[in-house]
């Protein structure tokens, strides 16, 4: 398997882990960033102890045309893709009724549209790839389809990505290209996480390398026959 991945939103949090880990597997890395370039940029030094190749881009992926170049940046710095993580994703904690025009177009934007954007950018690499993996943030219960009391812009844009994503898997199996979705739950690094433990089965967060090992299910070489899947890393909440 060709070794090449971007990892957007990869300047700090679930992101950076992910691009770290991936470093830390063989692969020679694009990190994504669109305001934190001192935070990519360390992201980049961190990977290349691994003595593989590492790089730092920016742009604002809500923009397709800043999608585009972001990931033909990425595939001819590095010598091609053959993975892409679409970490990218605003969280916004509002009722529905209250929520602003501005507020929905920034929320559809940076989850599900940019997901659209990067990967439709990046497919001539991928299939060029021969054998290439595409993995999806969603969020845990976003496949379940109910009512939202505080958040229901943030779960339209994720359950929109697993429907995305499983209609692209379906497509893109003919070409060796795998499109799986990861749902994280609360995480270690969440804003609300003292709030959220008390209400979580496991009674802890899950750990950013939970989350990485999801990822790497997907990514690994022996997940060949595995499309169209989403895999909860959430310890049991929502179920």
């Amino acid at each position: 398997m060709l070794k090449k991945a971007l990892v957007t939103g990869s300047g700090v949090g679930i992101g950076r882990a992910i691009a770290l880990d991936l470093a830390s597997k063989g692969f020679d890395i694009a990190f994504h960033y669109n305001k934190s370039a001192e935070a990519a940029n360390q992201g980049v030094q961190e990977a290349t102890t691994y003595s593989i190749k590492s790089i730092a881009l920016q742009a604002d992926i809500t923009k397709p045309e800043q999608a585009q170049s972001l990931v033909e940046n990425a595939a001819a710095q590095l010598g091609g893709l053959s993975v892409i993580v679409n970490n990218v994703g605003n969280y916004l904690r509002k009722p529905i009724s209250k929520t602003s025009t501005k507020e929905w177009q920034e929320v559809i934007n940076s989850n599900l549209n940019a997901t659209f954007y990067i990967t439709k950018a990046a497919l001539p690499y991928l299939k060029a790839a021969n054998g290439a993996r595409i993995v999806n943030f969603a969020c845990a219960s976003a496949q379940n389809i109910a009512a939202r009391r505080t958040n229901a812009a943030y779960i339209i844009a994720k359950t929109g990505i697993i429907i995305y994503t499983k209609s692209l898997a379906v497509e893109l199996i003919k070409d060796k290209i795998t499109v799986n979705v990861v749902s994280p739950g609360v995480a270690e690094n969440s804003w609300d996480v003292e709030e959220m433990i008390p209400k979580l089965p496991a009674k802890r967060p899950a750990t950013l390398s939970e989350i990485n090992n999801g990822v790497w299910f997907f990514i690994n070489p022996n997940s060949d026959y595995i499309t169209g899947q989403v895999l909860e890393v959430s310890g049991g909440w929502n179920l």
